[in-house]
C-alpha cells in the first residue's frame, strides 16, 4: 500500500472493497504521486460498525481518561509537525511554513479538547422544590462523521477531531481525495498516543461515500466545511435523515480600509491575506473596498507588493506563494481574470503573465483588478484563488451596505485608526467573524469558527464551546429523596 492512499478502520489501513480510485497530484511538478482508494456504502458501514462498537466504551470512558488521550495526542502531533507539513505541501501545492502555521493552529484545538474535564461540567440547582433537586449533564451522540476540504487537510479535520472525541464519540473522517494522505498521519498517530482502536477512522472517497455517511442510521451528525453548492445539500439530506448538521459554506470575505488607515500597514496585510496559499483559503480577502480617495495609493502600494512575490515549488526555501491544487482548478480561477475584463473591470496586475521556474506545475501568479462592482463575476463568486478584487465607494456607509448587501457571510474585516468607526463596524456588519486591523479574523480555539446567511448552514459553529454543545445533547434530571416523614400519596403538582 505504499503508493495508495488506503483508508483506516478499526485501528489498521485497509484498501476496502472498492475498484475505484482516483490520481493524487504534486501540484508542484504536475506528476501523479499516489493514487486513493474511492470507498464504497460497503467501507462506510464497516467503519460505522468499528466505530459503533467502540463507542459501547469509549462513551463512558471518564473524562479525566479521556483528556489523557488528547493530551497525549497533543505530544505526538506536536513530534510530527514538520512531517504532516511536507505532506500537505507536497500534496496541497502551499508553502512549508504555511502548512507548518496549518498544523498549528489544528493543535490548538487539540490543546483545548485537553480541557474536557471543565469544558463539558454542567448546572445543578438545589432544592427547586422541598426535598428536590434538579441538573444538567450532557451525553456524547455517538458516531460522527466530518467531511473536509482540500485546502486545510489538517487543521480543518482537527477542528472537528479532537472536541468530537473528547466528548466521548466516535469519529469517521471523509478527507478530500485531491490530498488524503493527510488522514492517514493524523488517524495513526492518534492510534499511537493511546487512543483506542475504531475511536478515529477515515474511510477515502468520493460522493458516493458522502451519501453513505449522510443517509447511514448510526451516524448521528456530520460536520462540513467546503463550498456552498455542496454544504446546502449536505444540510438537506442529512438534517432529513434526522441528523445534526454543521455545513461550513463559501465566503466572499471583504476588508474596508479607510482614508485615516495606515496605508502601508494594510497593503501588506491584503497582500498576505489575498494571495497566501494561493487564496485558497475559505478567509482569504478577496474583495478589497478602498474608501474615499485613497484607491489609486492603495493599487499602487499592492503592485509594488506583488511584484516582489516569489512564486514556486512549495517546499523551496523563500517562496511566497505556491501552485494551486490542480490543473481543472487553475484553469477556472484563471478564467475569472478575462471575464473580469470583458465586464469592464480593470486588470491592474495579470497572474496568467506570471513565469515561474517550473512550468509544469499547476501555477498561477496574483493578480489584481480594479474598479469592480456587484453583478461582476469576478464579484458575485467565490474564485478561491490568488485574485483580488478592488471596489471604490465613496465612504464607510457604502462599504457596509456593499458587505451586508452579499450573499457570503464568513468574515469581514476593517483598516482605521478610528475606535469609533471600527466599534460601529463590527456592531453593523453582517458577518460570524470580524476583524479590526486584522486581515484574516479566525478565531483561537475557544472562541467558534463560523459565518451568516450563505456561509453557515445549521446552528452551531465550529470548536469552541459551540463545538462542544454540537457533538453533546443536552439532559435535565430532576431527582427527589423523601425524608421517612413526608412520605404519603399527593396529587398535586410539587411547588414547594
Amino acid at each position: 500500500m505504499e503508493n495508495v492512499v488506503a483508508h483506516y478502520i478499526d485501528g489498521k489501513e485497509n484498501l476496502g472493497e472498492s475498484d475505484r480510485s482516483s490520481n493524487v497530484y504534486d501540484p508542484g511538478t504536475a506528476q501523479v504521486t499516489r493514487s486513493v482508494v474511492l470507498g464504497t456504502s460497503l467501507d462506510v458501514d464497516s467503519a460505522v460498525a468499528s466505530a459503533h462498537q467502540a463507542f459501547a466504551t469509549w462513551g463512558k470512558t471518564p473524562l479525566s481518561q479521556r483528556a489523557r488521550v488528547m493530551f497525549a495526542y497533543r505530544e505526538v502531533l506536536e513530534r510530527n509537525v514538520t512531517n504532516i507539513a511536507r505532506v500537505i505541501s507536497n500534496e496541497h501545492g502551499k508553502t512549508l511554513p504555511d502548512a507548518i502555521g496549518e498544523v498549528r493552529r489544528g493543535l490548538e484545538v487539540v490543546e483545548f479538547a485537553c480541557g474536557i474535564p471543565q469544558l463539558q461540567k454542567s448546572q445543578y440547582s438545589e432544592g427547586v422544590s422541598r426535598e428536590v433537586d434538579t441538573f444538567s449533564i450532557r451525553q456524547p451522540l455517538g458516531v460522527v462523521a466530518g467531511i473536509t476540504p482540500f485546502n486545510f487537510p489538517a487543521m480543518v479535520p482537527l477542528w472537528m477531531i479532537p472536541v468530537a472525541i473528547a466528548t466521548g464519540n466516535t469519529f469517521i473522517l471523509k478527507p478530500s481525495e485531491k490530498d488524503p494522505s493527510t488522514s492517514l498521519l493524523l488517524a495513526s498517530l492518534f492510534s499511537e498516543a493511546g487512543g483506542p482502536d475504531g475511536v478515529f477512522n477515515v474511510v477515502q472517497g468520493d460522493k458516493t461515500v458522502v451519501d453513505a455517511l449522510l443517509d447511514h442510521s448510526l451516524v448521528r451528525a456530520v460536520s462540513f466545511v467546503g463550498s456552498t453548492p455542496i454544504a446546502r445539500y449536505i444540510y438537506g439530506r442529512a438534517s432529513a435523515n434526522g441528523k445534526r448538521v454543521q455545513a461550513l459554506g463559501g465566503a466572499k470575505n471583504h476588508m474596508v480600509v479607510l482614508p485615516d488607515a495606515d496605508l502601508e500597514a494594510a497593503a501588506d496585510a491584503v497582500v498576505s491575506a489575498a494571495y497566501g496559499s494561493a487564496g485558497e483559503r475559505c478567509m482569504a480577502i478577496s474583495a478589497l473596498v478602498l474608501v474615499g480617495d485613497i484607491a489609486d495609493k492603495m493599487i499602487d502600494l499592492i503592485s509594488d507588493r506583488i511584484a516582489k512575490l516569489h512564486i514556486g515549488y512549495g517546499i523551496d526555501e523563500g517562496v511566497d506563494m505556491g501552485p494551486l491544487v490542480t490543473a481543472e482548478h487553475r484553469d477556472r480561477v484563471a478564467s475569472f481574470i478575462e471575464t473580469a475584463r470583458k465586464d469592464g473591470a480593470r486588470v491592474v496586475v495579470d497572474g496568467r503573465d506570471h513565469k515561474v521556474a517550473s512550468e509544469a506545475g499547476f501555477y498561477l501568479g496574483a493578480s489584481l483588478i480594479d474598479n469592480v462592482t456587484p453583478g461582476m463575476a469576478v464579484y458575485d463568486n467565490e474564485i478561491f484563488g490568488p485574485v483580488l478584487s478592488c471596489t471604490r465607494v465613496a465612504d464607510s456607509n457604502a462599504a457596509l451596505e456593499l458587505i451586508n448587501s452579499n450573499q457570503f457571510a464568513n468574515g469581514a474585516s476593517i483598516f482605521t485608526r478610528s475606535g469609533s468607526a471600527a466599534r460601529y463596524f463590527q456592531s453593523e456588519v453582517s458577518a460570524g467573524m470580524v476583524g479590526i486591523n486584522v486581515p484574516i479574523p479566525v478565531p483561537v480555539a475557544y472562541y467558534s469558527f463560523g459565518g451568516y446567511k450563505d456561509s453557515l448552514f445549521g446552528d452551531t459553529h465550529v470548536h469552541g464551546e459551540e463545538g462542544v454543545k454540537f457533538y453533546t445533547r443536552g439532559k435535565v434530571v430532576t431527582q427527589r429523596w423523601v425524608h421517612e416523614s413526608r412520605r404519603g400519596v399527593d396529587f398535586g403538582f410539587p411547588q414547594t
